[in-house]
């Protein structure tokens, strides 16, 4: 069994690839190379080819010259049809493995095929798959990659609706931070492409408390953008019905894994701040946000599970106190994973020394400064993922 954190990420980094990677005739081979790469010891997986449509049949394109498979399959072939059907199939019958022509050198080893397409053609990555894989884990990658390249490979054609996609998603976050009575409060997200997949929003509740939210979806672009969209209407409805946070967030969870068919997760920070400082918050596999007071620095750290990866997740809350002068950064990992140009990372140590040498400003330049600063050590290049910083900051009595 995989460990679910570095698996996550290992994947996060992959969607990632495939929506930056530039376009060309090779696209598709270094995407299939990279997936074989990463993933072929954790999910048993091994020489990958690509078949293309052409007229009546999938043709073979990309081949490993050491162990090749058949040339053509028929595309009315029971076999074509499993996996353009269910998009994703594991061929666990001797007949299957013979019609691809696999020739395999391992004692135990059966096809397992994804399908990709775009508005003009269609493709068919077929990959084997070596004794100890586990069925879950191979479709939840695989399932997350086809749908990660689908994207990339449609998105050009559609671009003016991810024009209207990024308006949309736009009016989704806050227009401006709330004015809490004994707090100072500020936000900004910019996101990697048009749309992006992270998000932040706020919750005001009857009488002196409210809420805060940050959350991360996997990869970037427009798949990500939906269920962002999905998350912050399900937590909106939630926290107006004023429903207990654990229960709300393992209902969410459950809609967000059906909804999208284990594709996509999404890590996510969520806290209710009372007047007197008091913070209760779930972390569900979210990048620890950052507590300052004075000069003593702590973290809050993850309570539970990233949501869409399980249908269930075991989720608990935990507390914290905001004195006054208090300082609570919670970001996404596009601002300590973005790189300079020796492939360093900005990192959470450059980001901790941000806050407490700037504990004096307002949380809007604390903000700016932080983005600023990593902007600059990039260079000034393009963000290449999603980057959210949340500020609050307890005023001094």
């Amino acid at each position: 069994m995989l460990e679910p954190k570095t698996f996550y990420r290992k994947l996060d980094f992959l969607l990632n690839r495939i929506g930056r990677e530039k376009s060309g005739k090779d696209f598709l081979s270094s995407i299939a190379k990279e997936l074989e790469n990463t993933f072929g010891s954790d999910l048993k997986i091994c020489n990958g080819h690509i078949y293309e449509e052409f007229e009546e049949d999938f043709v073979l394109i990309i081949s490993n010259p050491k162990n090749p498979m058949a040339k053509s399959i028929p595309v009315n072939s029971q076999v074509a049809q499993n996996v353009i059907n269910n998009k994703t199939y594991i061929y666990d019958d001797l007949t299957s493995k013979a019609i691809f022509g696999i020739k395999s050198t391992y004692e135990y080893s059966i096809p397992v095929a994804m399908y990709v397409s775009n508005p003009e053609c269609r493709w068919i990555f077929v990959f084997e798959l070596r004794s100890g894989w586990i069925r879950e884990e191979v479709e939840f990658c695989f399932n997350a990659v086809r749908a990660a390249l689908n994207y990339r490979l449609y998105s050009e054609a559609f671009k003016n609706d991810l024009e209207q996609a990024a308006y949309i998603q736009q009016s989704l976050l806050p227009v401006k931070s709330p004015e809490i009575s004994g707090y100072d409060i500020a936000a900004k997200s910019i996101p990697a492409e048009l749309v992006g997949g992270d998000l932040y929003d706020y919750f005001q509740f009857d009488g002196e408390g409210f809420g805060v939210c940050v959350g991360d979806a996997s990869g970037h672009g427009l798949p990500a953008a939906l269920l962002v969209r999905d998350v912050v209407t399900g937590l909106r409805m939630g926290m107006e019905r004023e429903m207990k946070l654990v229960y709300t967030l393992k209902k969410l969870n459950n809609v967000i894994y059906r909804s999208v068919y284990s594709t996509r997760f999404i890590s996510l920070f969520i806290a209710e701040i009372e007047q007197n400082g008091n913070l209760l918050y779930v972390n569900a596999g979210h990048p620890s946000p950052i507590l300052v007071h004075k000069n003593q620095l702590s973290e809050l750290q993850s309570t539970g599970l990233i949501f869409g990866a399980l249908p269930e997740i075991a989720l608990h809350s935990s507390y914290a106190k905001m004195n006054p002068g208090s300082i609570l950064v919670i970001y996404t990992d596009g601002i300590i994973e973005r790189k300079n140009r020796k492939k360093e990372d900005f990192g959470n140590d450059r980001l901790n020394n941000i806050i407490l040498t700037n504990q004096d400003k307002s949380a809007k330049e604390i903000v700016d400064i932080i983005f600023d600063q990593a902007f600059e050590f990039g260079k000034k290049a393009k963000w290449m993922d999603d980057a959210t910083i949340l500020v609050i900051k307890k005023n001094l009595l």
